[in-house]
Order: structure tokens, then sequence, then C-alpha cells
């Protein structure tokens, strides 16, 4: 009987060190407020802040600085579509309807295989088609606005003419858009990994992303632990053949605690 006591207590010892040590010895993941959206007047808006708030998109909510740097060369520079979109409307490659740079610039972002700059399109495709999502829709979902936005912006820093206009009605796609910024948890990994668009860039879920490392077996290179801290701090441990400054940097500001560990749960057994 001694020893049956004996077992009871070092079992409950060893419980209460490894409960105490998961609430004080492991840092806590506490869940991040809803992201809130920049309120956006676009009745009172000139066309210097329209042009602005396209910036904005292209360095933020559309992600196209990911792909569109000098550091990973994954996908052409923006800064001169400008000069270079007649020559892309006369190539006969090209497989889209439109007739000047803004409507290039529209097309390139909701039809990107329309025209794939060589070089730049996925593997064996002989550069027909694009890796590039559509940003229309899925988890970067830009509205009708907010693309012109972009147009304006693009058409500015190629130097070139504005030929875009502030969208009639666009005050209520932009108080439907700020409407949507605040989300309820999502169910489940796939959800999370497709509202974060993680397969635009891995192989993933079912998706099939060039530009960065393949997520297909990543439970196999490391620990839950190595996988949350490659999630919240993506630079600390460069994958071979990737470079520093690929991923954002602001998941963690963006995706729940239980997101964030039902996505690591999912990471870890892809073996």
């Amino acid at each position: 009987m001694r020893t049956f006591f004996g077992i009871v207590a070092f079992s409950l010892l060893i419980i209460g060190f490894f409960a105490g040590f998961s609430n004080l010895g492991i840092p806590q993941i506490n869940p991040a407020p809803p992201p809130v959206e920049e309120k956006v007047d676009l009745g009172a808006m000139t066309m210097d802040q329209f042009i602005a708030l396209g910036e904005k998109i292209v360095t933020g909510k559309g992600t196209c600085m990911l792909c569109h740097n000098a550091v990973g060369g994954r996908a052409p520079l923006l800064d001169g579509v400008a000069k270079v979109a007649g020559d892309r409307l006369k190539d006969p490659r090209y497989k889209g309807t439109a007739s000047d740079l803004a409507g290039y610039i529209r097309e390139s972002m909701a039809v990107p295989s329309a025209f794939v700059v060589a070089g730049f399109g996925k593997a064996g495709s002989g550069d027909s088609e694009s890796p590039m999502p559509d940003v229309t829709k899925g988890s970067i979902g830009l509205a009708a606005f907010e693309v012109e936005a972009v147009v304006a912006y693009l058409q500015t820093l190629g130097g070139s003419e504005v030929t875009v206009s502030i969208p009639a009605g666009a005050e209520n796609q932009a108080q439907a858009t700020q409407e949507k910024s605040a989300r309820k948890p999502l169910g489940t990994a796939e959800e999370v990994i497709a509202q974060f668009g993680c397969g635009a860039c891995h192989k993933v879920a079912g998706e099939a992303g060039e530009v960065g490392p393949d997520l297909t077996q990543v439970g196999k290179r490391g620990s839950k632990e190595f996988i949350r801290r490659s999630i919240l701090e993506p630079d600390a441990e460069i994958a071979k053949g990737f470079e520093a400054g690929a991923m954002p940097l602001d998941f963690g500001d963006q995706i729940y605690a239980k997101e964030l560990e039902m996505l690591v749960d999912y990471l870890a057994k892809l073996k």
C-alpha cells in the first residue's frame, strides 16, 4: 500500500511540474485583436490621396512586395511597368485583351497568366503560366476601387500620366471592405492557409506555390517549435536556396493564437 501511495504521489508531482512548466515556463501566445483597416473616405479623397492609398495596398494588403522585390527576384519589379507595358502588349506571347497601360496593370492583377515575363513563369510551363494568384479573389481579395488605386500608383511610380479616376460609388465598396476586416476565428488549418495565402508561395494543402520552401513534408524537417518560430520570425532561420525578407514579418499580428496552433499542428503532421 505504501508503494501504491508513493507512486500516486510521484505521479501527481510530475503532473504538477509539467502543468506549472506549461503555464509559466513556455511563453504564452495571446490572441491578437482583429486587424482593423484604416477608414477610407473616398468621397472626400483627392487623386494624390488615392495614389497614396494604392501605395499602401501594394506594400500592405496586396502583398505585392512579397515577390516583386529586388531581394528574392521572384517576380518583375514594378517601378518600370509603365515603360515596358507597351512592348508587352505587342509581344506575340501576350494573350490578354488590354489596349493601354491601365488595362494592362488591371489585367495583370486579375489574369496574371495573360502575359508572363520571361523567366518568371511556373516551372515547366515555358513561361506560359504565372505563379501569381488573382489578387481580386481569395485571401487578398482586392475590391474594384483598390485595384484602381493600385493602377494609379503604378502609373505614377513609372512616371506615366494617371488615366484612372476614383470610381463612382466606391464609398459603398470601401465601407463593405472595412466591415469585413473584423473577422471570426477560422475553424481549420486549411482555412488558415487559404485566408493568409500560404499556397501562393508554398506547396501546401493542395496548392502549388513555388516561390517559398515546399511544405508538403515540413514535419520531417523540424519540431512544432521550429515551425511556429518560422511563421512568427521567418527570417530567424532561412531555408537553403531562399533569401531573407521574402516572407512577411507581421503574421504574428494578423493570426489568432488558436489559428496559429492549428496551423502548427497541421504542418507538423506533414511527414
